[in-house]
């Protein structure tokens, strides 16, 4: 195998990492306020899940391009300014372009500061590995946040309204599962939703 093959191989890998294998939210259980707190529509997860991958990627080359420059003892105040960079223009993007879905989210996309998923990949991948094998990294990590918070309100939303971005697509007949639309329904749907990850990884083992 010739080493431009070898380093495509590496790349997909760490893809299909934050998208299944490691999926920050199934997987590794990280991030979990905003995973529990904004899935009871889907715009308002879908908007979660991209400032979240905006922050991740931004961060990832940062930290990525200073990794031979930190020290121990310091590296963790410079991911948190790292982050709060970048959170702090994804909060002001929201309030000046979108800020009824701002309002919406309310404190959990200054929250995005804390979030360990960040925290996380800046740590385990970003301090350690070159650009280019970071920002995959930060893609697939993203994606794999974004496509899990937006099946979990898709359920969410569809059982306790019967509609998915405000189109009604259940028969008149359908009674609404309101409890789906509180903090209960978001506990139950990412219990369920982890229970048959936790089933399939076992039977592909």
């Amino acid at each position: 195998m010739t080493n431009s093959n070898v380093q495509t191989a590496r790349y997909v890998q760490t893809l299909i990492a934050g998208l299944w294998r490691e999926n920050p939210t199934l997987r590794l259980l990280l991030g979990m306020c905003p995973t529990l707190a904004v899935t009871a529509a889907v715009k308002p997860a879908l908007t979660m899940g991209c400032s979240v991958i905006f922050v991740l990627v931004c961060s990832n080359i940062i930290v990525s391009l200073m990794r031979n420059l930190l020290k121990p003892h310091l590296r963790i105040l410079m991911f948190t300014l790292t982050i709060a960079t970048f959170v702090t223009i994804a909060d002001l993007f929201l309030k000046a372009y979108l800020p009824r879905m701002s309002e919406m989210l309310g404190p959990y996309v200054p929250l995005i500061i804390v979030n360990c998923i960040i925290i996380c990949r800046a740590e385990a991948c970003a301090s350690k590995n070159p650009l280019f094998v970071s920002i995959i990294d930060a893609v697939g990590m993203g994606v794999g946040f974004t496509v899990t918070l937006c099946v979990l309100a898709a359920v969410r939303e569809l059982l306790s309204t019967g509609k998915i971005f405000e189109v009604s697509l259940m028969p008149n007949a359908f009674v609404p599962w309101a409890a789906l639309g509180m903090p209960v329904g978001a506990f139950i749907t990412l219990g369920l939703m982890i229970g048959m990850v936790n089933i399939i990884a076992g039977k592909k083992a």
